[in-house]
């Protein structure tokens, strides 16, 4: 089979492209990755060209042997669709989680995104908690999120509470809240632990002046996920143009009733 008619492929750019007209990825940035499943490995790899091995720079030991379709570093989420192989890349993971190899895209040269210790370390966190379920990891810089992180304390809690009251659905889509990183250089060893940490308890994690992380099942859950978060970013940056104090919101016992009706547990912290 060809690696472009595959229903993972299809997802992976569907993805790119509704996230670059979102106008969340300016010039190159933002990067997205998936995990492919065996059966997937195995109906195209004889389409696969092994590269050289190449220092990951963390070590992800739940990953080893694992494939990943990842976007290249320094490409633009707008050309993904029209020009897949030079803009992504399958890669493989060697069998101690600490290297990596380019086995398929990126045909005009480059390397996978420069995040990709953040995305692997996210993955090997989610791999471990899901039992392999969560397969999708996601960066986008999201403009309203970012917006929050200059007006809002960096806490989780503090971020968690007001996103949730600005949409009703919210603590139903994210109910164990979001993280949030405070300003760390990105692409290294240092903001990949603080994030796979981080990870190890939310869905989500804002990376402060700088974008969002998601994951999930699925493209569509992961790309819904940032898509809500965003959203409620958009309506609170709106409420704090006109009044920073609200004459009314939702309330914790709303919250708490809102949990039972939908049977999920929002954590007591973030209502207090």
């Amino acid at each position: 089979m060809r690696i472009e008619d595959t229903e993972f492929f299809k997802g992976f750019v569907r993805m790119a492209d509704d996230g670059w007209n979102m106008g969340w990825h300016e010039r190159n940035g933002g990067n997205l990755s998936y995990r492919l499943k065996k059966e997937e490995v195995e109906s195209i790899n004889s389409s696969f060209s092994c590269g050289e091995w190449e220092n990951i720079g963390v070590t992800v030991p739940l990953l080893a042997e694992e494939f990943f379709m990842v976007t290249g570093s320094g490409k633009f989420f707008r050309n993904v669709k029209d020009k897949p192989e030079d803009s992504v890349c399958i890669i493989e993971i060697d069998d101690k989680g600490e290297k990596y190899r380019i086995v398929w895209g990126l045909i005009n040269g480059g390397r996978p995104t420069s995040e990709l210790p953040t995305h692997l370390m996210n993955h090997q966190a989610k791999k471990r908690i899901t039992n392999g379920k969560y397969r999708v990891v996601y960066h986008a810089h999201t403009t309203n999120i970012i917006a929050l992180t200059y007006i809002l304390p960096l806490k989780d809690e503090i971020f968690t509470r007001h996103l949730w009251e600005m949409a009703t659905e919210c603590p139903v889509v994210f109910p164990d809240g979001i993280g949030v990183v405070e300003w760390m250089v990105p692409g290294g060893r240092d903001i990949a632990e603080a994030t796979e940490k981080l990870m190890e308890k939310y869905d989500a994690v804002v990376w402060a002046h700088h974008g969002l992380f998601a994951t999930g099942e699925d493209f569509d859950l992961t790309f819904g996920l940032m898509h809500t978060i965003e959203k409620a970013a958009e309506i609170l940056i709106k409420v704090f143009s006109t009044r920073f104090d609200k004459l009314q919101t939702i309330m914790p016992d709303d919250f708490r009733r809102l949990a039972k009706d939908f049977n999920v547990n929002l954590p007591e912290r973030f209502l207090q």
